[in-house]
């Protein structure tokens, strides 16, 4: 009711305000003419002081009394013909007024209703969250999702070969239902034809056989599954996937990137964006879902009501195609001497010339999974030295000296 008063208020103040534009804008400005009658006045003074001093003739007086009266008579037709003019205006003004307080008032109210949501009062902070968890709480499950997509055949190869194969691995699984390497076959096949439903649904059997055995990526693999047979939509079970994955490994990258594309989904965008920022933050630009994060992250920080500049790709050197050829001929001992060389160019560099917070990030992460700990420690106090007026560099960096276990 109070935005009703309010927006009244406001479109009667301006209404007023044109009215008495249009109305008295004539009335309140003097015509030219006004003026010059001032100056004929004072003229014909001049005139009757010049001819009682005997300065000019009678007849010259008379003379110039004549001409300026003419200017007079002139002046004030001037005048009363605008004073008509502007009374005339006065039904067309009242007319003006009545079709401006129309738009301001029936237009108003038409713009509102379309683009606003009349009956809503104004939400504050814990209305939203509250009507955030409630839509979560209340989102289609899974089969109810499923149900409102078109119906599509289950694709089974185009081959006779490929027919065969998951036909048989079908007939297997039935027959066996606790089959592990059965059931496993049969899901990644089903996804690799784009069966989504029926791998999810392998998988899920698989999991359930497995019980306290499955591996956080199996149960991913079930959560991604499940999103992908309705198009991207994170469902109440995909949700409860990814919620087991993160608590048996916390920072899983996979489910923490679902998890943020839950939330935005369910009208928790400020919740998403930090989750999401932190995600991008701590991964290396060749991760799977750094491009996915990347083309939505800044949409999103708008929504999350938060600015945001999306840090620039990173090109991080790497080995070549010859290196890499040529480290897959070598011992193992060979390689790990391999890797360390390329380790030691790149704290060369950096210590050198300088890098970007990737690039340190990924030294003492590499550090850290050689076991030598005490020079990722070294490297990560400089990097704290280095970064320390970058605050979102040196996140990056801690996200790597997090991997190597040299901080919290």
């Amino acid at each position: 009711m109070s935005f009703w008063l309010i927006a009244g208020a406001i479109s009667l103040v301006v209404t007023l305000i044109l009215t008495r534009a249009l109305i008295t804008g004539g009335r309140d400005k003097q015509h030219p003419a006004t003026f010059d009658l001032v100056v004929y006045r004072d003229q014909l003074k001049e005139v009757e002081r010049d001819a009682a001093r005997g300065l000019i003739s009678e007849d010259e007086a008379e003379r110039l009394r004549i001409e300026i009266s003419r200017k007079v008579l002139a002046a004030d037709a001037q005048i009363s013909a605008a004073q008509d003019e502007v009374s005339s205006d006065g039904p067309r003004a009242f007319i003006g007024v009545g079709l401006l307080l129309i738009v301001l008032v029936v237009g108003g109210a038409g713009v509102y209703w379309s683009l606003g949501q009349p009956g809503y009062s104004d939400m504050g902070l814990k209305s939203r969250i509250a009507t955030a968890q409630e839509n979560r709480e209340n989102r289609p499950t899974q089969s109810e999702a499923e149900s409102a997509l078109p119906v599509t055949p289950i694709y089974s190869g185009d081959t006779e070969y490929v027919q065969q194969l998951i036909t048989k691995l079908r007939e297997v699984v039935e027959e066996r239902p606790n089959d592990i390497q059965g059931l496993r076959l049969l899901a990644s096949n089903e996804a690799s034809l784009g069966n989504h439903q029926q791998a999810y649904l392998a998988q899920a059997q698989l999991i359930a056989v497995l019980g306290d055995q499955a591996s956080t990526e199996e149960i991913t693999t079930l959560a991604e599954l499940q999103i992908l047979a309705v198009n991207g939509y994170v469902s109440p079970e995909a949700e409860a996937a990814l919620a087991q994955v993160l608590r048996l490994e916390r920072e899983h990258p996979i489910a923490r990137y679902y998890m943020g594309l839950m939330m935005a989904q369910t009208g928790r965008p400020d919740v998403a964006f930090r989750v999401w920022r932190n995600l991008l933050n701590e991964s290396p630009s060749t991760a799977p879902w750094v491009p996915a994060i990347r083309a939505q992250i800044e949409e999103l920080s708008h929504w999350a009501g938060v600015e945001y500049e999306l840090p620039a790709e990173s090109t991080l050197a790497g080995p070549s195609a010859e290196d890499i050829a040529a480290a897959s001929e070598l011992t193992a001992e060979e390689q790990q001497d391999f890797i360390k060389g390329m380790i030691a160019q790149l704290s060369e560099r950096l210590a050198s010339e300088g890098g970007s917070a990737e690039e340190w990030s990924r030294l003492i992460s590499s550090l850290g999974v050689l076991g030598d700990t005490e020079q990722a420690s070294a490297i990560w106090n400089e990097a704290m030295v280095v970064f320390a007026g970058n605050p979102d560099g040196l996140e990056i960096v801690r996200a790597g000296a997090r991997r190597a276990g040299v901080a919290e």
